[in-house]
């Protein structure tokens, strides 16, 4: 039988399209924000480096190695080798040094016990392996018209929303940290402080739109499998 191609549109594919939209436009955002105040050099001349490293000493921090790693915007701290990456450690500008001051942030939060930080690192490892479960549950749960099954698998999937919903928190007080160190250390003088937090806010974005995406497969599973018990 032919169906007009309206009919054949899943109407669920919406919530995927405007969580990739989303996800697009926070990567252009933060890829702009950046670009925007990599041109900016702060005042006081100090690398993004420089600022990493007196961060580290002033918060008792003296076991953390600086290295460049190749990339943009690829900057990451690495607990269990004690290694913070920046991409553009030579750079004097508000941007850099303020993604440097968020990586020390993490560091800092390594240090002190975060418990946020602990909870995320003790559940990541569970909410993957029942994320990656989930589907395959999920369908076997629909073949065999098992309904139980089919709850399972969702519950099964939702622990991956639920990592990426407690890494928000984490991330904003990293970036947190980061300008009020940078403002408390006289790293940044007040009136650049601003332009570093356009930076860090539009990074964070990204890990908002990871949830919303996450959110947007998980409704969508849970539409098909009720659909398909009508």
């Amino acid at each position: 039988m032919f169906y007009p191609y309206y009919m054949m549109f899943d109407r669920t594919y919406i919530l995927i399209i405007a969580a990739a939209v989303f996800s697009m436009w926070a990567s252009w955002r933060v890829s702009h924000t950046y670009d925007q105040y990599s041109r900016v050099a702060s005042r006081s001349g100090i690398t993004a480096a420089e600022a990493a490293r007196q961060i580290l000493q002033n918060n008792g921090i003296f076991d953390i190695q600086i290295k460049r790693t190749a990339g943009k915007l690829s900057d990451r701290y690495v607990p269990s080798k004690k290694e913070i990456y920046l991409s553009d450690p030579d750079s004097t500008s508000i941007a850099a040094i303020g993604v440097a001051a968020h990586e020390c942030g993490h560091a800092i939060q390594y240090h002190t016990a975060y418990l946020p930080l602990k909870l995320s690192h003790a559940l990541s490892p569970i909410c993957a392996i029942g994320s990656n479960l989930g589907i395959p549950v999920l369908i076997a749960g629909m073949i065999f018209s098992i309904g139980g099954l089919v709850d399972i698998g969702i519950i099964l999937f939702s622990l991956g929303f639920l990592i990426s919903v407690i890494t928000l928190p984490v991330e904003y007080n990293a970036s947190n940290r980061a300008l009020d160190i940078l403002e408390n250390y006289h790293i940044l003088r007040e009136e650049e402080i601003p332009g570093t937090r356009k930076v860090l806010r539009a990074a964070g974005l990204t890990y908002v739109a990871a949830a919303a995406a996450s959110l947007a497969s998980l409704l969508r599973l849970i539409l098909l499998t009720r659909r398909n018990d009508n």
